[in-house]
């Protein structure tokens, strides 16, 4: 099951480590950094059941719609 609740012991600092790799990339690159990250950490999840749950909440909320 996706976790939905607040999971990260600092959200704003992973944020700017985010937005820090990004950086000097172009839009390009900075899209394939996104790209690359996602399945990283598909990998590292491992279960594809939690990843399909994921990839409807980002598409919804990509539609506009909320959970």
């Amino acid at each position: 099951m996706l976790k939905l609740d607040p999971n990260l012991p600092d959200p704003d600092g992973f944020y700017a480590e985010l937005l820090a790799a990004h950086e000097g990339l172009t839009e390009a690159e900075s899209h394939a950094l996104n790209a690359r990250l996602v399945l990283i950490l598909a990998n590292h999840i491992g279960d594809r059941a939690v990843l399909a749950e994921a990839l409807t909440l980002a598409r919804e909320t990509a539609a506009g719609g909320r959970r």
